[in-house]
């Protein structure tokens, strides 16, 4: 059996692919690596949020294994939204690379004035850092972020640490606490999502770390109960079961946050639907000023 496995075709992904590859061939299986192009690989002339958010790059792909183009995908797990299609299971989370942001920069921080990044959680968390600074859009795969770095477009730039270590890639800089600014839902997480087959979620369950699981599974659970996709700023980082959470407003000026240790996923549903009530304003706040319906709920 050749498992047929797919990925975008930038370098990120790829070299993600290539490491659950490397792993499966390992165990002794035949793999056959497939590039599916998806639209927000295609259109990045504008913000994340107007092409349909984190949800575009992982469609593509679901539909290919649905339609039996492919046996498995490889994402970034933080790209998975919360919502997804019957008959697909992530059947394996690898080990978990770091789950910071890292901020690039060529010049001394002290001259950092405008910093690059499409994420509304990062530009909220820079803003509460620093008000001063300013926060313009940055798209783009890696190599074309850190070229508008070093073109001067930037001073700095926000990029994830994980990803530049999957890629080799050293740059000036520095890591910030993930306590501080507090990561995406899942971020720095490798995930494979395939049918839902008995044998393939056997083989692929020889890739899963259930530590990992357990941690990125909470995240998840937070991130489900909260809503607002990548439009509201919201920052889950889980470690060893010990849950930070918080929604900001799109400035930075408010914040709500969690922190404490869960005893189980339900108990991360509960902490989430709390998050939601006591963020509401901000999450209505968050749709408003992007144009959106709103969906802070009642």
């Amino acid at each position: 059996m050749v498992l047929r496995i797919g990925t975008r075709g930038s370098k990120l992904a790829l070299a993600q692919a290539g490491r659950v590859c490397s792993m499966l061939e390992t165990k002794g299986f035949e793999v056959e690596q497939k590039i599916i192009t998806t639209e927000g690989d295609t259109v990045t002339g504008v913000p994340l949020h107007e092409v349909g958010g984190q949800g575009v790059f992982v469609r593509a792909l679901d539909d290919a294994i649905v339609n039996d183009e492919i046996d498995a995908a490889v994402h970034s797990m933080k790209d998975i939204p919360a919502v997804r299609p019957p008959g697909l299971v992530t059947s394996a989370v690898l080990a978990r690379d770091s789950p910071a942001d890292f901020l690039a920069f060529q010049r001394p921080l002290s001259e950092v004035a405008v910093i690059g990044t499409s994420s509304t959680r990062r530009s909220a968390q820079i803003r509460r850092h620093d008000p001063v600074i300013t926060v313009k859009p940055l798209r783009g795969n890696v190599d074309t972020r850190i070229r508008k770095l070093s073109e001067g477009e930037y001073d700095a730039i926000v990029l994830a640490e994980a990803g530049l270590q999957r890629l080799g890639i050293t740059l000036p800089g520095q890591r910030l606490p993930p306590e501080q600014f507090v990561p995406s839902p899942n971020q720095g997480t490798i995930a494979v999502v395939s049918r839902l087959d008995p044998s393939l979620s056997e083989i692929m369950s020889l890739l899963d770390d259930p530590g990992t699981r357990q941690d990125v599974a909470m995240e998840r659970a937070v991130m489900e109960q909260v809503g607002g996709g990548c439009y509201t700023p919201l920052g889950v980082y889980c470690r060893n079961a010990h849950l930070i959470a918080e929604v900001l407003s799109l400035d930075g000026t408010c914040e709500v946050r969690i922190e404490e240790d869960l005893a189980s996923v339900d108990h991360a549903r509960e902490r989430g639907r709390e998050l939601r009530v006591r963020a509401r304003d901000l999450i209505r706040e968050a749709y408003a000023a992007l144009g959106l319906k709103d969906e802070a709920g009642g």
